[in-house]
Formats: C-alpha cells, structure tokens, sequence
C-alpha cells in the first residue's frame, strides 16, 4: 500500500534528474494502479487502448498510436493479444482496404465499464500525494510533456528534411564557387610546339 508522507530530501545528481525523478514517478504511479485494479484486472495499456476504442469504432493501427502514446510495434502486439483475448474485434478498413482497423467487443465493453472506477480511484489516490493547489498545475505539465511526445516524431522528420536541404544547397554553392574559382584563373598562354622539318626532297 503505497502512502503519502514527507520524507528527507535526497542530494545528489539523481534528486535534479527529471528523467530518473519522472521513472520514480511513473513507477509509484502503475503500482497504484495495480493495486486499485487487482491482479486479474486491465493493464495500464489495455485500458488505454479500450478507452481509444470506445471514443471510435474502426480506429486504425496508427490512429491508435496517436492516441495513446504506444508505440508502433508493442502496439501492434498488445492488439493481437487482446484480440485473441475477445477485448477487441478487427475488421478492414473503411479508408484503406489494405489495412486493418478495430473496434470494442461487447466482452471489450463490459471490462472497460467495470475498470472505469478503479482507474479513477488509482487517479485520485495519484493526484492525492500532491497539495491542492499544485495539482492543476501538474495535470497541465503533463499534458505538456505529452503533447512534446507526440510532436516529436514530426519534429524530427521535419528537422532531418531540413538537414537534407540544407546539405544540398551547400553542396550546390559548393559547385558554384569551385565553378567560379576556375573561371577567374588566368588562362595560360598557347605555346606552339616547334614544327618538325619536313624531309629533304629526293635531287
């Protein structure tokens, strides 16, 4: 049973390491959940990708990766598994005939009805550890965080193509001025080569 309390403040570089403090975090966050959830209860995952499902039937492998932050290839299992499991139901898609979509079972539905309260409990208990008046304030931070998640991959695409660009351009200019330097260089004077004398004609 996790609880609240204030213990002493840890020195050192891991006290100022955002990325060790939110692993400490996110891990004090999924032991609640478990225990609000049970043993035999949804993942953190499931949930989420049942939740994804239920706001829209049909929904694509990428659609899903967009809502919950899951990435491509344990997305693409965890649906497989939870397919077998009759959670959810595929089907093709609408928009591309190539691919395949999903929807919410009706077993998907109940679970997902019956883990509602539990993970809002695990949520209350999570915002619980922080004063009231900070806890606005941590919502929308992690939204933020979130949203930086989810632009990332654009962001670096748009960047690696902006690289490329940029690369070209300079191996363009690069050709212009090695073009030009050639053309300024003075041109050496012609040098005939002596003739060779023809030979003497028969008397």
């Amino acid at each position: 049973m996790v609880k609240p309390g204030k213990g002493p403040k840890k020195v050192g570089p891991l006290a100022t390491s955002p990325s060790h403090l939110m692993h400490r975090a996110l891990q004090l966050a999924l032991d609640i959940y478990a225990e609000e959830t049970g043993p035999d209860g949804l993942t953190q995952r499931q949930f989420a990708v049942l939740e994804a499902a239920s706001l829209k039937a049909g929904l694509t492998q990428t659609e899903l990766v967009r809502m919950t932050g899951i990435d491509r290839s344990t997305l693409a299992d965890l649906v497989t598994r939870m397919t077998a499991k009759g959670l959810l139901e595929r089907e093709r898609s609408t928009l591309d005939a190539r691919a395949k979509a999903v929807r919410l079972s009706t077993d998907g539905a109940a679970r997902l009805e019956a883990a509602r309260p539990r993970v809002e409990a695990a949520d209350k208990r999570i915002m619980g550890l922080l004063p009231k008046g900070q806890r606005e304030a941590f919502l929308n931070q992690l939204a933020e965080l979130a949203a930086a998640a989810d632009a990332a991959p654009d962001a670096a695409k748009a960047e690696a193509k902006a690289l490329k660009k940029a690369q070209k351009l300079a191996e363009k200019e690069a050709r212009k001025a090695e073009k030009a330097i050639r053309k300024a260089q003075p041109k050496r004077p012609r040098v005939d080569k002596p003739k060779k004398p023809k030979a003497a004609q028969a008397a």
